[in-house]
Protein backbone atom coordinates (compact mmCIF):
# COMPACT_ATOMS: atom_id res chain seq x y z
CA UNK A 1 0.00 0.00 0.00
CA UNK A 2 2.76 2.12 0.77
CA UNK A 3 4.11 1.86 -2.61
CA UNK A 4 1.62 2.20 -4.42
CA UNK A 5 0.82 5.57 -2.83
CA UNK A 6 4.46 6.54 -3.77
CA UNK A 7 3.63 5.56 -6.65
CA UNK A 8 0.48 7.73 -7.31
CA UNK A 9 2.11 10.53 -5.50
CA UNK A 10 4.95 10.71 -8.11
CA UNK A 11 2.54 10.11 -10.91
CA UNK A 12 0.82 13.18 -9.76
CA UNK A 13 3.93 15.63 -9.79
CA UNK A 14 5.23 14.34 -13.25
CA UNK A 15 1.45 15.38 -14.93
CA UNK A 16 1.65 18.56 -12.86
CA UNK A 17 5.21 19.16 -14.28
CA UNK A 18 4.73 18.25 -17.63
CA UNK A 19 3.18 21.59 -18.79
CA UNK A 20 5.91 23.50 -17.92
CA UNK A 21 8.55 20.96 -19.32
CA UNK A 22 8.56 21.23 -22.93
CA UNK A 23 8.26 25.67 -22.90
CA UNK A 24 10.93 27.80 -22.65
CA UNK A 25 9.92 31.19 -24.85
CA UNK A 26 6.59 32.90 -26.36
CA UNK A 27 6.70 34.59 -29.33
CA UNK A 28 4.28 38.39 -27.97
CA UNK A 29 6.22 40.29 -31.49
CA UNK A 30 5.32 40.03 -34.48
CA UNK A 31 2.80 37.60 -34.41
CA UNK A 32 3.70 33.82 -34.70
CA UNK A 33 2.95 31.81 -37.79
CA UNK A 34 1.86 29.16 -35.20
CA UNK A 35 -1.34 29.57 -32.50
CA UNK A 36 1.46 29.71 -28.92
CA UNK A 37 -0.13 28.91 -25.92
CA UNK A 38 0.58 30.55 -22.40
CA UNK A 39 4.02 29.38 -22.23
CA UNK A 40 4.66 29.46 -26.05
CA UNK A 41 4.24 25.81 -26.90
CA UNK A 42 4.69 24.62 -29.19
CA UNK A 43 8.25 25.06 -30.04
CA UNK A 44 10.84 23.17 -30.08
CA UNK A 45 11.48 21.91 -33.54
CA UNK A 46 13.73 23.51 -36.02
CA UNK A 47 13.49 25.70 -38.36
CA UNK A 48 9.68 27.43 -37.02
CA UNK A 49 8.48 25.33 -34.08
CA UNK A 50 6.62 22.56 -33.20
CA UNK A 51 7.09 19.02 -32.03
CA UNK A 52 7.08 15.40 -33.54
CA UNK A 53 4.26 15.19 -31.48
CA UNK A 54 2.52 18.20 -32.20
CA UNK A 55 2.93 20.16 -35.42
CA UNK A 56 1.08 22.70 -34.46
CA UNK A 57 -2.26 24.96 -35.77
CA UNK A 58 -0.93 28.11 -38.61
CA UNK A 59 -2.27 31.45 -37.37
CA UNK A 60 -2.11 32.58 -40.70
CA UNK A 61 -0.93 35.55 -39.33
CA UNK A 62 0.81 38.09 -42.23
CA UNK A 63 2.61 40.41 -40.70
CA UNK A 64 3.24 43.23 -43.23
CA UNK A 65 6.04 46.31 -43.50
CA UNK A 66 8.12 48.34 -45.65
CA UNK A 67 11.36 47.60 -46.53
CA UNK A 68 14.31 49.33 -44.37
CA UNK A 69 12.41 50.03 -41.46
CA UNK A 70 12.40 48.42 -37.78
CA UNK A 71 10.24 45.48 -36.54
CA UNK A 72 9.87 45.57 -33.11
CA UNK A 73 10.59 42.02 -31.31
CA UNK A 74 9.45 40.73 -28.26
CA UNK A 75 10.15 37.80 -26.27
CA UNK A 76 8.41 36.40 -23.23
CA UNK A 77 11.32 33.64 -21.85
CA UNK A 78 8.43 30.91 -20.00
CA UNK A 79 11.11 28.87 -18.41
CA UNK A 80 14.40 29.99 -17.12
CA UNK A 81 17.95 29.01 -19.09
CA UNK A 82 20.79 30.62 -19.83
CA UNK A 83 21.93 31.64 -22.89
CA UNK A 84 20.73 34.12 -26.04
CA UNK A 85 18.50 34.66 -29.02
CA UNK A 86 19.37 34.45 -33.12
CA UNK A 87 17.12 36.08 -35.77
CA UNK A 88 17.34 35.15 -39.14
CA UNK A 89 15.47 36.13 -42.41
CA UNK A 90 14.57 33.89 -45.27
CA UNK A 91 12.77 35.19 -48.45
CA UNK A 92 11.99 32.08 -50.67
CA UNK A 93 11.65 29.08 -48.97
CA UNK A 94 12.75 28.49 -44.92
CA UNK A 95 15.24 26.11 -46.21
CA UNK A 96 17.34 29.11 -46.35
CA UNK A 97 17.54 29.41 -42.77
CA UNK A 98 20.71 28.38 -41.20
CA UNK A 99 21.61 25.79 -39.07
CA UNK A 100 21.25 26.10 -35.52
CA UNK A 101 24.17 27.24 -33.93
CA UNK A 102 27.37 24.77 -33.35
CA UNK A 103 27.14 24.26 -29.48
CA UNK A 104 29.87 23.20 -27.09
CA UNK A 105 28.90 20.50 -25.08
CA UNK A 106 30.25 18.64 -21.68
CA UNK A 107 29.68 14.85 -20.95
CA UNK A 108 27.91 14.11 -17.85
CA UNK A 109 25.96 10.52 -16.37
CA UNK A 110 23.19 11.70 -17.87
CA UNK A 111 24.51 12.11 -21.59
CA UNK A 112 25.63 15.60 -23.05
CA UNK A 113 24.64 18.98 -21.78
CA UNK A 114 25.32 22.57 -23.67
CA UNK A 115 27.92 24.70 -22.68
CA UNK A 116 27.80 27.39 -25.29
CA UNK A 117 27.25 28.37 -28.46
CA UNK A 118 28.94 30.28 -31.73
CA UNK A 119 27.85 33.61 -32.34
CA UNK A 120 28.23 35.56 -35.41
CA UNK A 121 30.01 38.64 -35.13
CA UNK A 122 29.50 40.66 -37.38
CA UNK A 123 26.49 38.43 -38.77
CA UNK A 124 26.14 37.41 -42.18
CA UNK A 125 22.59 37.11 -44.28
CA UNK A 126 20.40 35.45 -43.42
CA UNK A 127 21.03 36.50 -40.00
CA UNK A 128 20.16 39.77 -38.99
CA UNK A 129 21.05 39.49 -35.46
CA UNK A 130 23.23 37.57 -33.13
CA UNK A 131 23.86 37.16 -29.21
CA UNK A 132 20.89 38.92 -28.28
CA UNK A 133 19.67 39.29 -24.78
CA UNK A 134 22.78 37.57 -23.63
CA UNK A 135 21.62 36.21 -20.09
CA UNK A 136 22.84 34.42 -17.29
CA UNK A 137 20.30 35.03 -14.93
CA UNK A 138 16.43 35.09 -14.31
CA UNK A 139 14.93 37.70 -16.73
CA UNK A 140 12.39 39.68 -14.89
CA UNK A 141 10.58 41.38 -18.11
CA UNK A 142 9.87 40.65 -21.47
CA UNK A 143 13.49 41.02 -23.92
CA UNK A 144 12.35 43.82 -26.57
CA UNK A 145 14.26 45.16 -29.26
CA UNK A 146 14.18 47.02 -32.96
CA UNK A 147 15.79 45.03 -35.60
CA UNK A 148 16.05 46.81 -39.53
CA UNK A 149 14.60 44.47 -42.04
CA UNK A 150 16.59 44.78 -45.35
CA UNK A 151 14.48 46.87 -48.07
CA UNK A 152 13.64 43.64 -50.39
CA UNK A 153 10.46 42.77 -52.00
CA UNK A 154 8.81 39.50 -50.63
CA UNK A 155 5.33 38.49 -50.54
CA UNK A 156 6.08 35.67 -47.88
CA UNK A 157 8.99 35.91 -46.31
CA UNK A 158 10.01 33.91 -43.01
CA UNK A 159 11.55 35.61 -39.74
CA UNK A 160 12.65 33.22 -37.60
CA UNK A 161 13.91 33.61 -33.66
CA UNK A 162 15.88 30.79 -32.16
CA UNK A 163 16.69 30.33 -28.52
CA UNK A 164 20.02 28.78 -27.34
CA UNK A 165 19.81 27.31 -24.07
CA UNK A 166 23.02 26.52 -22.10
CA UNK A 167 23.27 24.34 -19.31
CA UNK A 168 20.40 21.86 -21.29
CA UNK A 169 20.56 18.41 -22.00
CA UNK A 170 20.14 16.96 -25.76
CA UNK A 171 16.52 17.09 -26.42
CA UNK A 172 14.78 15.27 -29.33
CA UNK A 173 13.23 17.63 -31.23
CA UNK A 174 15.06 20.92 -30.69
CA UNK A 175 18.94 19.81 -29.77
CA UNK A 176 19.97 22.76 -27.78
CA UNK A 177 17.58 25.50 -29.20
CA UNK A 178 13.97 26.30 -30.01
CA UNK A 179 12.26 28.09 -32.31
CA UNK A 180 9.47 30.62 -33.31
CA UNK A 181 9.01 31.91 -36.87
CA UNK A 182 6.77 34.83 -38.29
CA UNK A 183 5.62 35.40 -41.82
CA UNK A 184 5.94 38.60 -43.69
CA UNK A 185 5.07 40.88 -46.46
CA UNK A 186 7.83 43.37 -47.47
CA UNK A 187 7.67 45.81 -49.59
CA UNK A 188 10.86 47.87 -50.29
CA UNK A 189 10.84 51.65 -49.83
CA UNK A 190 11.29 53.05 -53.44
CA UNK A 191 13.33 56.02 -52.00
CA UNK A 192 15.91 53.14 -50.96
CA UNK A 193 18.63 51.18 -53.12
CA UNK A 194 17.42 47.50 -53.02
CA UNK A 195 19.79 45.57 -50.34
CA UNK A 196 21.38 43.30 -53.33
CA UNK A 197 22.90 41.24 -50.50
CA UNK A 198 19.50 39.38 -50.26
CA UNK A 199 18.45 36.56 -52.83
CA UNK A 200 15.42 37.85 -55.41
CA UNK A 201 11.95 36.75 -54.39
CA UNK A 202 10.57 34.39 -56.61
CA UNK A 203 7.35 35.04 -58.29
Amino acid sequence: MRHLTAVLILGILVAAAAPFASAHFKLLEPQSWLVENDMGDPQKMAPCGGTSANAGMPSNALNKIKGGQKVHIKIQETIYHPGHYRIALAVNSRAELPADPVVTTVQTDRGPRSVSAEIQNPVKVPVLADGLFTHTSRPTAPWETDIEIPNINCEKCTLQIIQFMAEHALNRDGDYSYHHCADFQITADPAKPIDSRWPTARR
